[in-house]
């Protein structure tokens, strides 16, 4: 049974359009343009829970009154390089949302994440934080991600990956019990080289057309 925290996002035209993306066949460009259109799909889930607000308009009618966001400030944050496929996909959907970006390694010898990159909103501790990236697989760089954020005064984190691993859900979950993940398939396992299987192979270099 899967936990309470994670959101399997099942709609049809997210599955049609992830079986596309999963083919070995399919280039870069269609790999491009499906990840931002299944991120975009997968926004309306992620933002379910965001608060509204009555206001009055004027209709060509007559006066009513209507429901608007809260204002409430979001902040889209891939993690490097990946993530960067799926930003403009969520942009669509809150064009004012600010845009952080975070790059992370592990040191061969330590095994301890190491920041490379990390540019975020001033106000980073005032907005609802969704973190994006394709694969969730150790979940390693996804709980160091949100480690970062948390360090630097953010609250509100909700995790939104494509394909995640059982185990790399398992990790993000037990070093982060208060976040939400969001996916659209949870595959079998990681492979020994620590690989989602079935999964869709690297991400980055289907993204960027490297190997």
């Amino acid at each position: 049974m899967m936990d309470k925290r994670v959101t399997v996002i099942d709609h049809p035209l997210i599955q049609h359009k992830l079986s596309i993306l999963r083919d070995v066949n399919t280039g870069s460009k269609d790999f491009r343009d499906l990840l931002e259109e299944i991120a975009m799909l997968m926004g309306y889930e992620v933002t379910r829970n965001f608060q509204l607000e009555d206001i009055e308009i004027e209709t060509p009618i007559c006066k009513t009154k209507a429901k608007v966001l809260t204002g409430k400030k979001v902040a889209i944050i891939p993690i490097l390089r990946a993530g960067l496929g799926m930003v403009d996909g969520m942009l669509r959907l809150i064009p004012a949302a600010k845009v952080g970006h975070i790059g992370l390694y592990r040191d061969p010898k330590t095994l301890k994440p190491v920041e490379y990159y990390c540019k975020l909103p001033a106000d980073i501790e005032e907005r609802d934080i969704i973190v994006v990236d394709p694969m969730l697989a150790t979940g390693g760089s996804a709980s160091d991600a949100i480690t970062l954020l948390k360090k630097r005064g953010a609250k509100n984190i909700k995790l939104m990956n494509l394909i995640a691993a059982p185990e790399g859900i398992e990790t993000v979950l037990k070093t982060h019990p208060d976040i939400e993940i969001f996916v659209a398939a949870v595959d079998e396992k990681l492979d020994e080289n620590g690989y989602i299987v079935p999964g869709l192979g690297d991400a980055g270099d289907r993204i960027f057309g490297t190997k």
